[in-house]
């Protein structure tokens, strides 16, 4: 069986059951609320926003729903993480449970300060190099 290729957020959202519609709006305005002139893409067939770089990922699948904010957040929230399954670079959250808005905010806000500062520190290298 092909997997669906989606091409925008909308349509990946459109294409999930009602109730996994819900989540990842609920997500997806989380996101736009802490990031507003963040860009959505689909990355990996999975809903993406970029700002100053890959910020952060979100999906949901039959049991649970992911976002995937590479792996230094992780680390950086893992005490308010500990009600959650982690990896490297997922947070799974149960989908029978109410997403948790502060906690993926502080996260996203969190990422957008780190892509900042990478991104600084690779110009300031550019302009060593330069000298």
């Amino acid at each position: 069986m092909k997997k669906e290729q989606f091409s925008s957020v909308d349509q990946y959202i459109a294409a999930q059951p009602s109730h996994a519609k819900k989540i990842l709006e609920s997500i997806r305005t989380i996101i736009k609320k802490a990031v507003p002139k963040g860009e959505e893409v689909i990355s990996y067939q999975m809903p993406a926003v970029k700002f100053h770089g890959m910020l952060i990922w979100y999906a949901v699948f039959k049991d649970h729903y992911s976002i995937f904010p590479k792996t230094k957040a992780i680390v950086a929230f893992k005490d308010k993480l500990k009600l959650y399954e982690v990896s490297k670079g997922t947070i799974k959250f149960p989908i029978d449970k109410t997403v948790p808005i502060k906690l993926i905010t502080d996260i996203v806000k969190y990422r957008v300060k780190e892509n900042i500062v990478t991104e600084l520190q690779k110009e300031k290298k550019k302009l060593k190099k330069k000298k």
